[in-house]
């Protein structure tokens, strides 16, 4: 199983800090799944006002991690590292759910299956767990687009 650091993350993403949510792949197979973590700490800065005396990281921003997964597993599929002209882009999300809250220093695996690909279209499913447990789970429809 091939793995990917945090270099290799930001050589096939855009995604900056804050919004690169993905640490580290710790299991990829080409054309079929990867496996990645997202080390949720308390400095990210949705934190202060979701929700402050509470925190707990929004489900937008799983789903987001989880589509940052498929980017990750596509390129790594088509063999390419893309340029600065070329962009993954979230086109649609299915059956999102949300079983539990993820707060500051949960680490969130994230688990993405490829379905279907054509004509730079992609099918996913993912997953999200912290310790075992589904936090987030949804169907996601991502396009290769030039930008």
């Amino acid at each position: 199983m091939k793995t990917l650091d945090i270099n290799d993350i930001r050589n096939l993403l855009p995604h900056r800090y804050p919004f690169l949510l993905v640490d580290k792949v710790i299991a990829l197979e080409p054309g079929k799944s990867l496996t990645a973590i997202k080390n949720v700490s308390y400095n990210e800065p949705y934190f202060m006002g979701h929700f402050p005396v509470k925190p707990v990281m929004p489900g937008v921003l799983i789903i987001e991690a989880l589509a940052q997964a498929t980017g990750l597993l596509a390129f790594e599929t088509q063999g390419v590292v893309p340029d600065d002209d070329e962009l993954f882009y979230l086109v649609g999300v299915d059956k999102a759910r949300f079983k539990q809250p993820v707060y500051p220093g949960d680490q969130l695996l994230l688990q993405v299956e490829i379905h279907k690909s054509m004509r730079g279209i992609w099918k996913f499913s993912g997953t999200a767990t912290v310790d075992g447990q589904l936090a987030a789970s949804a169907d996601l429809m991502c396009a290769e687009r030039g930008a």
